[in-house]
């Protein structure tokens, strides 16, 4: 039995007349009194009564009618979902992103996507940019937002935003009435850092600008994240500098301002890797591309 032969005799059924299905199905009627005979031969029993004049089902005809509208039924859904997944309307897109991404870039650019293709459905994973690196390499993600520069061949990237470099202060400090703040005001200052081995290229390059106006910081305290960096700064136990935009925190607890120096911004880029050619990656870069932001 063929599916186009189900299809023939669901429609011929439905119509209690050849030539009203012949026009629906867009064949000849004999054309179509062919594939429902060819039909009755394969399952070796009559499914109409050619007795009549009227074209009607035998009781087998009844008994076959409804499995094969379920099968022909089933059949269209699984050609959309077909069609919906070449498409990247249909999947899973994985998603790594670095910390400072939550609070603009990272939903900035899901809810695009989620709006335009629901029923993808979305994986996200926090990961440092060297992570995301690997992950990429080992096809464990799709799509990474991470923090240029990345010196990897099989990656391409767009940038999605550029981003200062701003003092976090407890609300206390001294400083923290000021409208900016210049990076030498904070030579004597305790400071809370990155983690170098979570990103050493953000690292050293805050300790490189520090070190161009005149002092190395004293770095008393690392974390790994943004925000436990912004409870330490709360806590008192230093001032730190942080990439825009920063966590949304209690004013009476930690303020931020922008340095006076006119520091270059820092990069935040997707990148994917040239070997991907999931349709969902695809989809969702064609979505990015176009502005599908709110």
């Amino acid at each position: 039995m063929e599916l186009r032969q189900a299809r023939a005799f669901v429609v011929t059924a439905d119509e209690g007349h050849v030539g009203r299905a012949a026009t629906r199905l867009h064949v000849t009627q004999p054309t179509l009194s062919r594939q429902i005979a060819a039909l009755e031969r394969s399952l070796a029993v009559p499914l109409f009564d050619r007795t009549r004049r009227q074209l009607a089902l035998t009781p087998a005809g009844e008994v076959f009618l409804a499995g094969a509208r379920e099968l022909v039924r089933r059949a269209d859904e699984l050609a959309a979902a077909a069609q919906r997944a070449h498409r990247g309307e249909l999947g899973v897109l994985r998603v790594g992103f670095v910390q400072s991404a939550t609070f603009a870039a990272l939903p900035r650019l899901l809810s695009g996507f989620r709006a335009a293709v629901p029923a993808v459905r979305v994986e996200v994973m926090a990961m440092t940019t060297l992570r995301q690196l690997d992950a990429l390499a080992d096809d464990r993600i799709d799509v990474g937002l991470l923090r240029p520069p990345v010196n990897a061949p099989d990656l391409r990237l767009r940038t999605v935003s550029h981003d200062e470099l701003y003092v976090a202060l407890p609300s206390g400090h001294p400083l923290a009435g000021r409208r900016r703040v210049s990076l030498a005001d904070l030579a004597d200052e305790s400071f809370v850092f990155y983690e170098r081995e979570a990103g050493p290229a953000v690292h050293d390059t805050i300790v490189g600008f520090c070190r161009a106006a005149g002092f190395s910081p004293r770095i008393v305290q690392e974390a790994v994240d943004v925000q436990t960096i912004a409870a330490l700064v709360a806590a008192d136990l230093g001032v730190s500098l942080l990439i825009a935009p920063t966590p949304h925190t209690d004013e009476k607890a930690v303020v931020y301002r922008p340095l006076a120096e006119d520091l270059p911004s820092w990069e935040m880029a997707l990148a994917w890797s040239v070997h991907n050619h999931s349709p969902v990656l695809a989809r969702f870069l064609a979505t990015v591309a176009r502005g599908d932001e709110p």
